[in-house]
């Protein structure tokens, strides 16, 4: 007579391994949509207000340096930058150095916070403190009028 015991494991299917997880895939943000301030006025008297600004590239730091007008003028180097990594502004598909030389002082100063946020930080969020309750919280400074959530 043959004894078996019910407390032995009898042998089974080897233990499945854990399902390979595929590696996570970081998606790099390029293109930042933007709001300005006051906005673009076009030759026919159109206002522009949205665009999209993109990163920029090691080139589009360098070129604008060989620029005569960067050469002749340093702070000029802001136009030609910008130019070239503003790819719209409402309609405006062409921007070119006579589009950013013909925005409001505003818009400008806006624009050229949101370069320095968005390729030294990766972002367009700003901290700020609520001058009544002391509340910290983040704004997106690209996107929205004043007082839309």
């Amino acid at each position: 007579m043959r004894r078996t015991s019910s407390l032995v494991p009898s042998p089974g299917p080897e233990p499945a391994e854990p399902p390979a997880v595929a590696p996570r895939r970081e998606t790099l943000r390029t293109e930042f949509p933007f709001e300005l301030p006051r906005g673009y006025v076009d030759g026919s008297g159109t206002v522009h207000r949205d665009g999209v600004m993109r990163l920029a590239t090691a080139r589009d730091e360098l070129v604008p340096l060989r620029d005569d007008r960067v050469r002749e003028n340093p702070p000029y180097l802001t136009v030609v930058l910008l130019s070239r990594v503003i790819t719209r502004i409402g309609t405006v598909l062409d921007v070119h150095p006579g589009v950013v030389e013909d925005l409001f002082a505003s818009d400008l100063a806006f624009l050229q916070d949101m370069y320095r946020r968005i390729n030294s930080e990766g972002h367009t969020r700003a901290s700020v403190v609520c001058p009544e309750c002391r509340h910290r919280f983040a704004v997106d400074l690209a996107g929205g009028r004043l007082g839309e959530s």
